[in-house]
């Protein structure tokens, strides 16, 4: 019996190493939440009104934008990469295994939806659909670190209807509500007990309120902030060796608020310029009790993961050129803090800071409809590791190493305005 409980510990220990996986933002969040944005490093986005997806950035911003209906789509086509290499792993990691993961980056495909209508000439209503947190990290079965990781696969979903108030030519205001709902798919190896494999999820709720600024012709000033969501995540964990094992599990998760200010200015009538600086409360995220929730066991603590993220800074600047009537283009620069350390980092996350370069284009294809394209290149610092899996301890079991990371990001957008 005391061995059927290692072997359990042991794996969904592992297998919870994380909640999160590499997402193209600090942390396990999605930094691209519109298309139009990409090619600016989404550099200004509290301030930027460009079309529906200000609804998410900023509601207040709605007031901004033309009479009417608007809708925007997106989709973003991520590649990340995250390739180990070892340098001087011990103990149960000694052994190369099958090799050193692969990449343990993966495509993702990640769509995004806004729309905004008037109520009347002062009050506007928005709709933001989108995937604020999630993204994938997958190694080769086998490989050197498999007691920590194989997959890691978190999902969301996030409906964010808003509503905006002209309080007069210089102010404008908003607020909307989140309904988010999350999923998470962690498996590792577990020795003689298989492949662990842990599922959960759970919805949440949260808010967010904003204010722009017309601070003189041509310069405007956007402050926004979402709150955090808790989440009391339910699922079960399973072995594929040792079935005796299963039970259902619960946790605690609490998804970080954030707080961005932004200016916008038009420089002359081709110019146009933008800046922001994003705060995000990680430091929510200090540790993951898991708890049993049935067999002989129910209501102990399985295990307790350290994260002791802290909080990030994010800063970018960007530019517009307008060619023409039809076409302008995008420029940006962002950096991006991670929120996690040298000591507790581990596989299933292999954050660090990342530097944005980006370009875009829009295009104004008919009178209503206008397309946006966009590209970004992340460069980010190599992430280094020396961790273990409950409940072995480090040293002398110690996966030391570090991952070669980078990313891409492709975009694109159509709003039509009705």
């Amino acid at each position: 019996m005391k061995a059927s409980r290692t072997l359990v510990s042991f794996a969904v220990a592992a297998a919870l190493g994380s909640l999160g996986s590499n997402a193209i933002a600090g942390g396990f969040a999605i930094g691209t939440q519109s298309g139009s944005g990409t090619g600016n490093a989404f550099a200004g986005g509290a301030a930027a009104a460009d079309d529906a997806s200000v609804a998410w950035y900023n509601p207040a911003g709605m007031t901004l934008l033309p009479a009417g209906r608007q809708a925007a789509a997106a989709l973003h086509i991520l590649k990340p990469s995250f390739k180990f290499q070892n340098t001087g792993s011990t103990g149960a990691f000694a052994a190369p295994g099958t090799g050193e993961g692969g990449d343990g980056g993966d495509w993702a495909f990640v769509p995004n939806a806004f729309f905004t209508t008037d109520i009347n000439p002062r009050l506007r209503f928005g709709l933001a659909l989108n995937a604020p947190f999630g993204l994938k990290t997958e190694y080769d079965n086998g490989w050197r670190g498999q007691l920590t990781a194989l997959k890691s696969e978190v999902k969301s979903v996030n409906i964010n209807p808003s509503i905006a108030y002209k309080v007069n030519d210089a102010v404008s205001i908003g607020a909307g509500v989140s309904v988010q709902k999350i999923d998470a798919e962690l498996t590792n190896f577990a020795g003689a007990a298989g492949i662990a494999n842990v599922s959960a999820d759970d919805v949440g709720y949260g808010f967010n309120v904003g204010v722009m600024i017309q601070a003189a012709p041509g310069t405007r000033i956007g402050a926004h902030y979402r709150s955090t969501i808790k989440y009391d995540l339910e699922g079960t964990a399973t072995f594929s060796g040792a079935p005796a094992g299963n039970s259902s599990v619960r946790a605690d998760l609490k998804v970080p608020d954030s707080a961005s200010i932004s200016l916008f200015h038009q420089l002359d009538p081709r110019w146009e310029l933008m800046g922001d600086i994003t705060w995000t409360g990680w430091s929510s995220v200090q540790q993951l009790a898991v708890i049993r929730t049935s067999g002989p066991l129910a209501g102990t603590t399985l295990t307790t993961l350290a994260f002791r993220w802290k909080d990030t800074w994010r800063f970018g600047i960007g530019a517009n050129y307008k060619m023409n009537d039809q076409t302008k283009i995008r420029f940006g620069v962002a950096f991006d803090e991670t929120p996690t350390n040298d000591v507790d980092r581990t596989s299933r996350l292999p954050d660090q800071d990342r530097t944005w370069v980006a370009v875009g284009v829009q295009h104004r294809v008919s009178k209503a409809g206008v397309l946006d394209l966009g590209y970004a290149h992340e460069f980010i610092r190599d992430a280094s590791i020396n961790t273990t899996a409950a409940p072995l301890t480090c040293p002398p079991h110690c996966l030391t190493g570090k991952f070669e990371n980078k990313a891409d990001i492709f975009s694109i957008q159509y709003s039509h305005s009705f």
